[in-house]
């Protein structure tokens, strides 16, 4: 049988390989020695244009053939499966792929110890992927900057959370192109006001005010998960789109990557409601030079095109702390975070009774006086 492995192994000592978000490397556990990603693709790809023309029979390549004709979306292929896993949480059903080499024994989205283990099957394999650049202790330190100078956190969950356990996670999104056509027209009103005599006089001018304009929009991204939810990945946005990089398993070494269960099609809305909003802002911007205005009429009309499925890098932590729930989500691209914490209500009272007592004694001591 035609060799199908997926597992990036070391040219030099034949150790797994992962990927070093600190340097951009493919970097060996055993010796140590780095690689460039393109330099072990290449090797990869000879060794599997080797296999894929052993193992490829005639009906498979005429079906190949019709795929491509007919425009179909890529899917994940035999070679590229045969390296991977998949996991579905039975509690959120969060469905993650990784590498055979990575352990997953926690959801990043619910924190459930129980997953369970399946092959790569199914879905759009991704067209772009955006490479981690923090690694997990520059994640760790940067969360842990995030507590610092909460007065009110509650000291048991500092120590409780399991900071360490944060995870990489590649979140899927779709980044939709599109065009809008928008027309406007406002009331715009310029007062001005001087004084004669006694009296100031006030003199209003009203301006029938017109606008209209093309926008193009690029990569307007919206998560594809619908365990993650929105104002996360909202919040930590922007990514640096220029460093996406053509997808390649090459990168998923050391991390999780969650597969969409929301397609492009459910999520054009969200996307289209986005441009909407910007391109109507982008109309108001225009309308600087006016004390007032007072919008009469609005027309907004997108052109959605092409939509890119892509994974995006984000750190991920779930805690439950007293019968709550709490997810951090990081830009593993920026570090950008996001998350709630709980309120230590005795700190509080104590905080209170801190600043209300003295307060209260000087009140008494003026009454009094």
């Amino acid at each position: 049988m035609a060799d199908k492995v997926t597992n990036y192994q070391c040219p030099a000592c034949t150790g797994p390989l992962h990927f070093d978000s600190t340097t951009g490397k493919l970097v060996c556990d055993y010796c140590g020695s780095a690689y460039e990603v393109a330099d072990i693709e290449a090797q990869y790809a000879q060794k599997q244009q080797k296999a894929d023309a052993a193992a490829a029979s005639d009906e498979k390549k005429a079906a190949a053939r019709r795929a491509k004709a007919a425009g179909e979306d890529p899917v994940w292929s035999e070679a590229e499966a045969s390296g991977l896993s998949s996991y579905s949480c039975t509690t959120c059903g969060a469905e993650l792929v990784c590498d055979a080499t990575t352990a997953a024994t926690t959801c990043p989205y619910c924190g459930n110890p129980t997953v369970l283990g399946g092959k790569l099957s199914g879905k759009l394999k991704p067209e772009y992927i955006l490479p981690f650049k923090m690694d997990k202790n520059a994640a760790i330190a940067q969360l842990t900057k995030y507590y610092k100078g909460k007065a009110f956190l509650p000291k048991a969950f500092k120590s409780q959370n399991h900071i360490a356990e944060i995870q990489g996670v590649y979140v899927p999104f779709w980044l939709f192109d599109a065009e809008a056509d928008a027309r406007g027209s406002y009331d715009g009103q310029v007062s001005e006001s001087h004084r004669e005599g006694d009296y100031r006089v006030t003199t209003t001018q009203h301006y029938d005010v017109r606008r209209e304009g093309t926008a193009t929009f690029a990569r307007v991204p919206v998560d594809g998960s619908s365990k993650m939810p929105d104002e996360h990945m909202d919040s930590i946005e922007p990514f640096d789109y220029s460093e996406l990089k053509p997808f390649s398993t090459a990168y998923l070494p050391g991390f999780l990557a969650d597969r969409y269960d929301e397609d492009a099609k459910t999520c054009a809305d969200r996307a289209k409601t986005r441009i909407e909003n910007s391109t109507a802002e982008a109309l108001r911007q225009t309308l600087s030079e006016y004390a007032v205005v007072d919008t009469r009429e609005e027309n907004i009309n997108v052109r959605m095109k092409k939509a890119h499925y892509t994974l995006l890098p984000v750190w991920m932590l779930h805690t439950r702390w007293k019968e709550q729930d709490f997810l951090f989500a990081m830009n593993g691209q920026t570090g950008r975070l996001i998350g709630d914490l709980p309120v230590d209500k005795g700190r509080v009272a104590a905080w209170f009774a801190r600043i209300a007592l003295p307060l209260m004694a000087i009140l008494i001591w003026l009454l009094y006086l």
